[in-house]
């Protein structure tokens, strides 16, 4: 079986990756933002490495989706490939970050990718408001994330809200991170975790 988790930058994926696979014993797949040879230089300089960072995220998405489906275990996906497809990169092309020549070579590479995978059994949306999101940034103290502006994570906000009003590819999970503060609290966390086995008793 396979669990992922998507929502925007400082919403809680990892942590709460951490925490449902300490709890179920589930196999964790976590985004390799500290080995990403290009986000420090993406974060000073967007234009400049905005295809060559959305490339980077789409190889190794797809690499993780494939090794999932072929381990045979459940596992659960910090972030997903779908994402980068179609919140982060038509943001870049839209905000002028990404011209069009390489946005439309960055979405033929998707299109053939994601006809050789399958979705999550079951996506977990964090939906968090820019506040908290700037919050849960600030907290974990990335120095690169300093210079990540407002309106970058508000338009990336209204894309992934408009993407899961739209989702159908699987079992949908919604999570409202601005309201259950499950990296202190474990009565929030409580509360998730009976909300996730609400949606995957039906997928064993």
């Amino acid at each position: 079986m396979h669990i992922a988790i998507a929502g925007n930058i400082g919403a809680g994926k990892t942590t709460l990756t951490q925490m449902l696979s300490f709890h179920y014993g589930w196999d964790p797949h976590f985004e390799d933002v500290d080995e990403n040879p290009y986000l420090v230089d993406f974060y000073e300089d967007m234009k400049r490495w905005a295809f060559n960072l959305q490339v980077y995220f789409l190889n190794s998405r797809f690499s993780s989706v494939l090794k999932i489906h072929q381990s045979g275990m459940t596992v659960i996906q910090d972030r997903t490939i779908y994402e980068d497809a179609y919140i982060f990169a038509p943001n870049l092309f839209d905000m002028g970050l990404m011209n069009r020549r390489d946005f439309d070579n960055y979405v033929s590479l998707f299109e053939l990718m994601s006809q050789l995978v399958k979705a999550p059994d079951l996506l977990i949306y964090l939906k968090a408001s820019v506040p908290t999101l700037v919050r849960q940034i600030q907290f974990r103290g990335r120095e690169y994330e300093n210079n990540i502006r407002l309106d970058y994570l508000k338009n990336l906000n209204d894309r992934y809200n408009d993407w899961i009003d739209s989702y159908d590819k699987g079992k949908l999970l919604i999570i409202d991170a601005d309201n259950l503060d499950f990296m202190k609290n474990k009565s929030d966390l409580s509360i998730i975790i009976d909300k996730v086995d609400a949606q995957i008793n039906g997928l064993f």
